[in-house]
């Protein structure tokens, strides 16, 4: 009896051991499959960088129209207009960062308004205060679509200076104005220049057909003896709705009528 009792006993360590032999195994597979899903988010799955478009709800006015650029360099800029009322556009710029899981971002530069998205396949979904997704009806109209941005070659990183101006020839004169120019950026749509006067920076986006769009002005306040020319510079800036380019010139219209200004490739 006591030679039985000693096998089942030593049968059953024997059982206990493999068990907790085995169990590290399991534990590690579990773990890498948990690591594999961790590891496919949207921060290394999709591809985020791009320009996000969309009308989200306002309180007091028809709608916010929204534009966010994220680049690789985890840099954006944002752009809000608000419909119905006066013209007031408000462009911000900032660094942005993702949440642990990778499937979050917040806009480190905003501070007066929720600056939490959810990334998604092409879009972007505007959070609340706490980072949650906002429900109810108007839930569909706080995502923002990637939209597809068109490049030209012939138009970007190319110093373009002013050589004509509502139909009349421009030149720089010392003393009254210096020479008026506009480069285009690859790099996040942005745009720079001086207007005859003042420095002013921006974004564009290109559409099919030619079609431009630049929004988003800033300019530097200095007072120059001809301030003229540089109003009606940035009135065509923002009045503009295509573009031609040809022999080394390029001439931004409204519509179809005759071309409200003309600029030269610079060679230097």
């Amino acid at each position: 009896m006591k030679t039985k009792m000693a096998f089942v006993f030593f049968a059953a360590i024997v059982v206990f051991s493999s068990c907790q032999l085995k169990q590290p195994a399991t534990t590690n597979e579990n773990a890498g499959v948990v690591a594999a899903v961790q590891a496919h988010n949207a921060q290394n799955a999709l591809d985020w960088q791009g320009v996000y478009k969309g009308i989200l709800p306002c309180a007091d006015c028809e709608g916010i129209e929204t534009s966010i650029t994220l680049n690789a360099d985890m840099s954006y800029q944002k752009t809000t207009l608000y419909i119905g009322k006066e013209a007031v556009i408000s462009p911000t710029e900032g660094t942005f960062s993702w949440n642990e899981t990778g499937t979050i971002i917040h806009l480190d530069n905003e501070s007066s308004e929720p600056a939490s998205y959810f990334v998604g396949e092409n879009s972007l979904t505007h959070l609340d205060m706490q980072g949650n997704k906002i429900t109810g009806q108007l839930a569909d109209m706080y995502v923002l679509k990637k939209v597809l941005v068109i490049k030209d070659p012939q138009l970007t990183n190319v110093k373009w200076q002013l050589t004509e101006l509502m139909g009349k020839a421009f030149a720089a004169q010392e003393g009254k104005n210096r020479q008026a120019f506009i480069i285009f950026s690859e790099e996040g749509a942005k745009m720079h220049g001086n207007g005859s006067c003042n420095t002013f920076n921006g974004s564009y986006e290109l559409k099919e057909g030619n079609r431009i769009t630049l929004t988003g002005f800033a300019t530097t306040m200095m007072a120059c003896a001809d301030m003229e020319t540089e109003r009606q510079l940035f009135d065509i800036l923002s009045k503009c709705d295509n573009y031609t380019i040809a022999d080394g010139v390029l001439s931004l219209n409204k519509a179809r009528m005759a071309p409200l200004a003309r600029f030269s490739a610079s060679k230097d």
